[in-house]
């Protein structure tokens, strides 16, 4: 199941798959782990210098024993799943339509190091609002696409796949699939993508939704001195985070080629990079929290079975290097932002900062509660879809 770059100019056309990893490539992943070499752990220490041995040694045995790959990947197929190729490279995605003929389109990205496995949960809701106790009129059909280079999208066949181009792509992704007006959403790289994409696409782009919002420290005096106690207390905070949470990104965004050749050959070493930024972010060891292992393991065989680490990686890499530097351009559309639980500690700024970079909408009760109902005023001419696929692993060689 290790993805290939495709080679070519673009085939417009939009094929159906389904997911089914060889299971050669099951039992090697299973004598790796049998055969791992465990690193020593200075006594005494825990999170603060990277993920724990007897943490990653429990995980690691539940992957071997408890966890069911052949379950997660049925569960993966339940979605209609496609692939389509734009700019030269494979772009897969889940495709779910809502049963509500007046649904909003929508556009999820996730980021580093995630995967469309973390949208599954919120699949349902979303599309069939109806059906999980929500108005049907805020049924949305979403598009949930791997970034080049992620997942089952594979590697990219060339350099310069930055965030400016792949928001390129996800506007004619959206054009391709007959959405002329749609939403976007995402948190991480998804942010920036998203952000991206509502300034070049803003014609067709209704609103945003972020679950990150990166925003530098105030530069014109005069606002700096507007900020009160709490405002300056949660930019050092951010500012803080920044210095001890950083490192991964550094060398993703130097080397990503020398870390690749050790992820790419570990499953271990790939599940304890991934795991301990779930850990700062999400903490997946709270199995009633918002990250099971089955889900944070299923995460972690997407870039493991497709062999991405190095693919994912560069994305870092071409931001860092870009001849011209990237700047998160400040879009014209509604901006919506949630900022909860541990990651808003570290990530949220002040609002009268944020506001300064982003055209923030404050909610009303109701829309906290439920999404506002004006995007059921929006329509969209149906896309035509081949009918599904039999398995095959051919599709994703």
């Amino acid at each position: 199941m290790t993805m290939a770059p495709p080679s070519g100019a673009d085939d417009e056309a939009v094929h159906p798959f389904r997911l089914q990893a060889p299971q050669v490539q099951l039992d090697d992943l299973a004598k790796r782990l049998a055969n791992t070499r465990w690193p020593q752990q200075v006594p005494g220490t825990s999170w603060e210098m990277g993920t724990p041995v007897g943490y990653l040694r429990d995980l690691v045995d539940y992957w071997q024993s408890g966890y069911d790959w052949r379950a997660a990947e049925a569960e993966l197929n339940t979605f209609p799943q496609f692939s389509t190729v734009i700019d030269g490279a494979t772009v897969r995605f889940l495709h779910v339509r809502s049963p509500e003929p007046g649904a909003t389109p929508a556009i999820m990205t996730h980021g580093w190091p995630g995967s469309v496995v973390e949208f599954l949960d919120v699949i349902g809701p979303l599309t069939d609002p109806a059906a999980h106790g929500g108005d049907p009129r805020d049924a949305i059909h979403l598009v949930l696409p791997h970034i080049p280079g992620f997942g089952l999208s594979g590697p990219t066949p060339d350099a310069g796949w930055d965030v400016p181009r792949i928001a390129r792509a996800w506007a004619k992704l959206m054009r391709r699939l007959g959405y002329t007006r749609y939403l976007a959403q995402g948190g991480d790289w998804g942010y920036a993508i998203t952000m991206q994409l509502a300034a070049i696409d803003a014609e067709h782009v209704l609103g945003i939704h972020l679950n990150t919002l990166l925003t530098p420290p105030p530069s014109d005096p005069q606002q700096a001195k507007n900020l009160t106690a709490d405002d300056q207390a949660r930019l050092n905070r951010v500012l803080e985070a920044s210095a001890d949470m950083s490192g991964y990104a550094a060398i993703q965004g130097t080397r990503p080629q020398t870390l690749a050749y050790a992820l790419t050959d570990s499953p271990v070493g790939q599940l304890a990079w991934i795991a301990e930024k779930l850990h700062d972010w999400a903490d997946p060891s709270n199995l009633s929290g918002p990250v099971s292992r089955d889900r944070l393991l299923t995460n972690v065989m997407l870039y493991w079975l497709t062999g991405i680490a190095g693919s994912s990686a560069r994305l870092y890499y071409e931001r860092a290097h870009r001849a011209e530097p990237t700047s998160t351009p400040r879009p014209s559309t509604p901006v919506g932002v949630a900022a909860r639980g541990r990651r808003r500690q570290t990530r949220s700024p002040p609002r009268r900062t944020a506001a300064h970079h982003h055209p923030l909408e404050r909610a009303s009760r109701r829309w906290s509660l439920r999404r506002p109902r004006t995007t059921r005023t929006v329509r969209s001419r149906p896309p035509s879809l081949p009918p599904p696929a039999p398995p095959s692993t051919a599709q994703l060689s």
